[in-house]
Order: C-alpha cells, then structure tokens, then sequence
C-alpha cells in the first residue's frame, strides 16, 4: 500500500476520496426518491423557499412595516436580503432536521460491516446542497430581474458554501451518532430549527443588535455564511476572508471532532437499531 493510500484512508471521512462513486450514487437516488411520484418535482425545491419568502416579506413588510437598515424602504432590497440568508437557513435546517435518524433509517446497512456509514453524512450535506444551489440560482435571477445586477464577486459564492460543508459534515455525525442512543433528538430539533430562524440574521442584519449582542450572534454558525453570502451577491464587495478562514478552521476541527465521536458509538449501532 503507498503512502498516498495510507493519507487517503486516514482523511476520507473529511475528503471522501475513495468513496466518491458511491457518494454520488447515493446523492442522486435521494434526490430521485424524494420527488418520485411528485407532479411538480425538483420544482418544489423552487417553490418552497419562494412561498417561505412571500410569507415573511408580507408579514414584515406590509403588516409590521419593517425596513432593512441600510436598504431605505425598498421591497425588493428587504426580500433579496431575506432571501439571502434563508438559502444559508435552508441548507442547515434541511441537514439537522434528517441528521438524527441518519443511521436509524438504514438498519441493513448499519448490520453490513464492509459498509462506510460515515458516508451518509456527505449524503445528506450534498443533498442540502443541491437544493441550496438551486435556490442559489433563483436570488441570482431575481437579482437581475429586480435591476439589483450581478458583480464579478458572486463567482466566490461557491467559496461561501465550501466554507459551510465542515459545520455540516459535524453537525451530521454528531447527531446521527447520537440519534441512535437517544431517540428525543429527533423530536428536539423541529422546535431547535425554528428558534434557529429568529436567532440567526435571517430577517435582519447582525448590525442591528446591541454591540454585546452582535458578539454572540458571530458564535452561531449560519452568521458568518450568511453575512458573507450578502456581501458577495447583493453589496457586490469583497468577503470578509479573516471571518471565512477562522470560521472554515474551526469548522474542520468541529467535523474532526464529531466523525471521531461517531466511530467510537458505530461498534454499538447494531444493538440498538
């Protein structure tokens, strides 16, 4: 075995390398199982976030009168931003709200020891962000439509996501592993992801809090992709790279952290499941 060999067995949990086909594989046949039988099909991975969009712009638009700071009392400029951070929302809601039966869901394959459960992380990191993609593609077009225009720093968008697959692939393995022993997980993050909402800025910029306050909304991890992603699609300038570079560090050693956790519970999936 070469040494290249060894390097890529021993960080393939982080870089699935060896595994990649069947990562693939598996990402399709959830996406084709999701929608199979549906009339409207991928269109609903559109529609969702659109009606989401609509509900919370007319409720804070037209009934509580709400402006974005900075954004003077344009409808669209409140929507683009909310839309913006709900693309980040989305990506992790969708993750956390199927991380916790994960493994529970796949009983034949946790009995087959041959079988990398670790996988199932990247599964479900790559079809949350399939689907961010695509709602990435509806703000690009609504950007243009509504006259706002596209600057050559949306080409770093992607960076912005990169940045975001450590926390999930951490937050995946976490609470798959422990989803196994503990079965109240999984009726404790519906009402987790939707306080996630209000306590992220989703509907308002982190520049609106108290300065105390601002400094603890920077702990949550949707804060910095989605104050970046604003920067990026819709002021048109420049990252902040120090933020990225600290928040995709401690990301890895989070992802590092969890996969070593669920290795240690893996030998025990099989009594339980």
């Amino acid at each position: 075995m070469t040494s290249l060999t060894r390097l890529l067995r021993r960080t393939h949990p982080l870089i699935p390398v060896l595994h990649r086909y069947m990562v693939f594989q598996l990402i399709r046949r959830d996406i084709r199982s999701r929608y199979e039988g549906s009339v409207i099909g991928l269109g609903w991975t559109l529609l969702y976030p659109l009606l989401i969009l609509s509900a919370y712009t007319f409720v804070f638009r037209a009934v509580f009168k709400a402006r974005w700071p900075g954004g003077g009392d344009s409808t669209a400029e409140f929507a683009l931003q909310v839309f913006a951070g709900l693309v980040i929302f989305n990506l992790f809601g969708e993750l956390l709200g199927r991380s916790p039966r994960l493994v529970l869901e796949q009983p034949n394959l946790v009995k087959r020891v041959v079988f990398p459960l670790e996988i199932l992380a990247w599964v479900a990191v790559g079809t949350a962000m399939f689907h961010g993609v695509l709602a990435l593609a509806v703000m690009m077009a609504a950007l243009v439509w509504t006259g706002a225009g596209l600057t050559p720093w949306v080409m770093l968008i992607p960076l912005v996501l990169a940045c975001c697959v450590p926390y999930m692939l951490g937050l995946a393995w976490l609470l798959s592993g422990l989803g196994v022993f503990i079965r109240d997980i999984a009726h404790a993050v519906g009402p987790a992801v939707s306080m996630l909402l209000f306590l992220s800025p989703v509907l308002y910029p982190s520049r609106a809090l108290p300065a105390f306050l601002q400094g603890l909304l920077w702990l949550n991890p949707l804060t910095v992709p989605i104050e970046n992603l604003r920067h990026l699609a819709i002021e048109g300038v420049a990252p902040d790279w120090q933020a990225l570079a600290i928040y995709t560090l401690v990301g890895l050693a989070f992802a590092w952290l969890s996969y070593r956790l669920f290795e240690r519970l893996r030998p025990a999936f099989a009594d339980e499941v």
